[in-house]
Formats: C-alpha cells, sequence, structure tokens
C-alpha cells in the first residue's frame, strides 16, 4: 500500500537513455517500501538552458564518446535491450510527456505507460512522437486510450508540462533522471541505491498511527 506521507518526486525526460535505464527499478523501489511516485516529465533542453547542460549534438567527442561506452556497460550489467543510435532519436518528447501527464490526471498507472515508452524508443526502434503509436503502446498496457488521448490534447495537460519544466530548476533538478526525496536531491539511474537507502530510513522512522 503507498503512503500518502512519503513521495519521490521523478523529473525525467521522456526521450532519456538513462530514465529508460532506470523507471522500472524507480518503480520496483518504491513499490518495494510502500512510496508513491510523483511523476513529472520535463522538456530537457529548456532545463539545460538554465542550468548549464549541455545537449549530446554539442557536447566534445570525447564526451559523446564516453556516454557510448557507458551505456554499453549498463545494458550489459541490466540485460537490457538498448540501441546505441536508436532509429528515431532525437525525438519530439512533448507527445509522450503529455500522454504521460493526461494518465497522471486520469489516475491511471503510470509505471507501465512511461516505460513502455521509453522502451519504444530505445529498444524497439518506434517513432514515439507519432501519436498512432502513443496510442498502441498505451493499449498494449492496458490503457483506455481514447480517454487519455483526449485528455493529452487539453491545455491543461500542456500547462501542466510546461509547469514541470519551469520548476525542475528550484527543486535543484538540472538532469534526467531526477529524483527529490524528502527535500535530498538524487540525479541519475546510478543514484537509486542511495535513494532506497534513504527511502529506507524514512520508512522505519515513519509514525505507524
Amino acid at each position: 500500500m503507498q503512503s500518502e506521507q512519503l513521495s519521490i518526486r521523478y523529473y525525467f525526460w521522456m526521450i532519456s537513455d538513462w530514465a529508460y535505464f532506470g523507471g522500472w527499478r524507480l518503480h520496483e523501489l518504491a513499490e518495494r517500501h510502500g512510496v508513491a511516485i510523483d511523476y513529472r516529465p520535463v522538456k530537457l533542453a529548456v532545463i539545460y538552458d538554465r542550468t548549464g547542460g549541455i545537449l549530446l549534438p554539442r557536447r566534445s567527442r570525447q564526451r559523446q564518446d564516453y556516454r557510448v561506452a557507458e551505456l554499453k556497460r549498463w545494458r550489459n550489467r541490466l540485460g537490457m535491450p538498448l540501441n546505441i543510435e536508436p532509429k528515431f532519436f532525437p525525438v519530439d518528447d512533448e507527445p509522450g510527456s503529455r500522454v504521460v501527464i493526461a494518465a497522471k490526471r486520469l489516475g491511471l498507472p503510470l509505471a507501465p505507460l512511461a516505460n513502455a515508452i521509453m522502451k519504444a524508443l530505445w529498444a524497439e526502434d518506434r517513432n514515439i512522437a507519432d501519436p498512432a503509436v502513443l496510442r498502441d503502446i498505451g493499449i498494449s498496457v492496458g490503457l483506455d486510450m481514447d480517454a487519455v488521448m483526449s485528455e493529452a490534447a487539453t491545455a491543461a495537460v500542456l500547462e501542466q508540462y510546461l509547469a514541470y519544466t519551469d520548476e525542475a530548476p528550484g527543486d535543484g533538478v538540472f538532469g534526467s533522471p531526477f529524483c527529490i526525496f524528502q527535500g535530498e536531491p538524487f540525479w541519475g539511474q546510478d543514484r537509486l541505491d542511495f535513494l532506497e537507502e534513504a527511502v529506507a530510513r524514512a520508512v522505519a522512522h515513519r509514525p505507524t498511527n
């Protein structure tokens, strides 16, 4: 059972390779400890502009090469499929982000949807900016995609997406994935062990009444 008192704020870029690697593990972590995840899709390019980040095409060759080496290491360690150069990358993250926010507003399960969208990009060479692809992904995880796609097209969902992006730097966010738990920041899927330690401590000291 999830706790209303304890929640992980989860900022992520829908086309983030590292969010793809960490998304399911974050979900499983939260499930183990009975805490909630507040999913907040963001446009990372805007956050980079405000926090000094550099988008991949503008990075030095050395940094780009090292990223590839790390992706291969983590792909092997986690046993997760990943195309180093997916067919549709970079791709507009807004359509997928809006679908996730719409599902959130409708009270639907988010982990299967968000992680299936990222897998479609990074492991299945699918165009996640295509509404038909997003509809198919949502259906495959059991969602009512007529309702979700209708909600995703609303101004309220766009406003929420822009608000998450605008609020993220003030929350300490400068990359993806980025979690905030009880005011403590955790950047990257390789910090999930530290996050779990913090969650476990908080749960252990949580009032039982």
